[in-house]
């Protein structure tokens, strides 16, 4: 894994950790359906390309 995968990856998680936060807090509130699927999808697109850096060491 060179530095730069290694920043790419170093950025999914901190995005991830974020993205997380907001998933639970629009949960609680649940106003709006569709901000919850975008939510999921970016993290679920996020979750796979950490899956596939972390794959071609």
């Amino acid at each position: 894994m060179d530095k730069k995968q290694k920043k790419r990856l170093d950025v999914i998680n901190k995005k991830l950790t974020s993205l997380r936060q907001q998933l639970a807090g629009s949960r609680q509130q649940a106003d709006d359906l569709n901000e919850l699927k975008e939510l999921e999808d970016t993290i679920a697109k996020l979750e796979a390309e950490a899956a596939e850096i972390k794959a071609s060491k």
